[in-house]
């Protein structure tokens, strides 16, 4: 995060602050030894206001700057962590829990205040200033300098044993909360199946047991904090016995001047101050610490051949988009996700002519989705190309701008149904929207709810059915008349007749014009396709005109 400016700046001004303070700290203890052994007139005390003065406004900016700073490195790491996982695809952000994911990225970064707005300032401090107390102390009394140097490093060295262990805990209580977070998304998301199964208290107790597993680590966490502040605090109140016993009996013996043995002894406490203040913001810190390695585990994880949302090389169209429907080619194509032994398509080549309509069937599993994906630019293939007019896809952006996608289950954000169907353009016009609505079948439905378009779905579209979502679904699309592409993955799944019938309705006037490409298993959609390509374990076994499809589908009936 050093990259960031505003971090640098931050940086720079921690470091400016952390001399400032050592300066103050000095001529503080020098007026206020002063004064009390009667080396300085009284009239002194007002050089030690202000002192004391600079020093609150030096914090108080400082915790406000701060606290800025924060609040952009969060705002940098949110937008950099939703960027990446926009861009893995949906093959590789499956393997991430969506509650895990919302915890890190929610509660997980917020914990970076503590690391920012304390931690670095306490490590600046610490280093400058005890150095500062050390020098003038060498150049006031020998003796007591030497005391101080011997037992200065006690303080870091026994603070970064337990730190060691502090670290490991408190990782493991953010792996536990998270755990937890993405487990309770879960039961919520799932409750009326593990209702229906009888599963709902089963499930209560084990949430309790990870609430539990969470406390326990969260407790454990706190008790290594509380033995640290007490290892540091035994430590220094040691190391200032040491300096202050001999000055004591040194000043007793006329060895020493009053104003030396005052200014020691008011020095002293400010050069371990700062180190038992950096091992207590170190504690304080670590939780925010935890969710940044886990945030740059997931921005510096390595691309995969399958699922990079860029292309590789320089042979790529400039924007991706074309004039009209365009020609889609893949050219011996494999690809490959991480972790399966089988390729999810192996081999495969295949042209789809501008505006030709292409129905994409077999068994589930054989590949059908990852050719969608292939041609959203979702995936990358491991091996092969896959050219548009040409042309490698190049600005991924520009092109899904000119896309249409319905998918097999579409997701409805907790908003307006009018804000769900302007989801591809956000500038669209009411009447626009209505038109859309129209032309998917939709508007019949959506007047009657409620607040006609403006009532909100809830999460997912909870209170809508199966049918409704999938014409709101196609809706969004109407809502792209520049889309010279249109991708459907069975857009009729788990319909009833008459939803599939309003579907299939839709989708014949959304294909229109386009060059569309449709995953399909119901025989009506199949018979809006000009040719039927059949997918099996992976590769193209069958590449046939609708008809003769037909043909074939009719006498494996016979």
């Amino acid at each position: 995060m050093r990259a960031e400016q505003s971090v640098r700046r931050h940086l720079a001004l921690t470091l400016g602050a952390a001399v400032l303070a050592g300066v103050l700290v000095l001529v503080q203890a020098e007026v206020l030894a002063g004064v009390l052994s009667g080396r300085f007139a009284p009239a002194a005390l007002s050089v030690l206001v202000a002192v004391v003065l600079l020093r609150a406004l030096l914090g108080w900016g400082q915790g406000v700057f701060g606290g800025r700073t924060a609040t952009g490195v969060k705002s940098a790491l949110r937008r950099r962590l939703l960027g990446r996982l926009e861009s893995m695809g949906p093959a590789r952000l499956m393997a991430h829990r969506s509650g895990e994911l919302v915890t890190l990225t929610g509660r997980g970064l917020d914990r970076l205040d503590p690391y920012l707005t304390g931690y670095l300032p306490a490590v600046a401090v610490a280093g400058v200033v005890p150095l500062a107390v050390l020098i003038r102390v060498f150049a006031a009394d020998l003796t007591s300098a030497l005391i101080v140097l011997v037992t200065l490093p006690l303080i870091p060295v026994f603070g970064a044993l337990v730190g060691l262990h502090t670290k490991a805990v408190t990782e493991r209580q953010f792996q536990a909360l998270a755990r937890l977070g993405g487990h309770f998304l879960d039961v919520v998301r799932g409750l009326p199946t593990l209702r229906a199964f009888g599963r709902a208290r089963h499930q209560a107790d084990v949430i309790r047991q990870v609430a539990g597993a969470h406390r326990s680590a969260t407790m454990r966490t706190l008790r290594v904090a509380f033995l640290s502040s007490l290892v540091l605090e035994l430590c220094a109140s040691l190391s200032l016995a040491l300096v202050a016993v001999p000055i004591g009996l040194r000043l007793l013996g006329g060895s020493l001047d009053l104003t030396t043995a005052l200014l020691i002894l008011l020095l002293a406490p400010e050069a371990y101050l700062p180190l038992r203040m950096m091992g207590t913001k170190f504690h304080a810190s670590m939780e925010g610490v935890a969710a940044a390695d886990a945030a740059f585990a997931v921005l510096d994880a390595p691309d995969d051949d399958s699922t990079a949302d860029h292309d590789a090389d320089g042979n790529a169209r400039p924007d991706g988009r074309t004039a009209g429907p365009p020609e889609i080619r893949l050219e011996d194509v494999t690809v490959r996700y991480p972790g399966r032994d089988h390729p999810a398509l192996e081999h495969v080549t295949l042209t789809i002519a501008p505006g030709e309509r292409v129905a994409l069937v077999g068994e589930s599993g054989g590949g059908k989705s990852t050719l969608l994906h292939l041609i959203l630019g979702f995936v990358r293939p491991s091996s092969g190309r896959v050219l548009v007019d040409g042309h490698e896809l190049g600005d991924l952006e520009a092109w899904r701008a000119g896309l249409a996608f319905v998918p097999q289950r579409p997701h409805l954000f907790a908003t307006s149904v009018a804000m769900n169907i302007r989801l591809g353009a956000p500038g669209a016009s009411g009447s626009a929207v209505r038109q859309a609505a129209t032309a998917a079948h939709a508007a019949e439905f959506i007047e009657e709810l409620p607040e006609g378009y403006d009532t909100e779905v809830g999460e997912r579209g909870a209170n809508l059915s199966a049918g409704q979502r999938q014409r709101i679904a196609l809706a969004r699309a109407f809502c792209r008349p520049e889309a010279t592409v249109l991708l459907l993955d069975e857009p009729t799944a788990r319909l009833d007749g008459r939803s599939e019938a309003a579907v299939v309705s839709a989708t014949r006037d959304l294909a229109d014009g386009r060059t569309a490409v449709i995953v399909a298993h119901r025989p009506a959609m199949i018979e809006l396709a000009d040719r039927v390509i059949r997918v099996h374990e992976g590769r193209v076994v069958a590449d046939t005109p609708r008809g003769a499809h037909a043909g074939h589908a009719s006498g494996e009936g016979r």
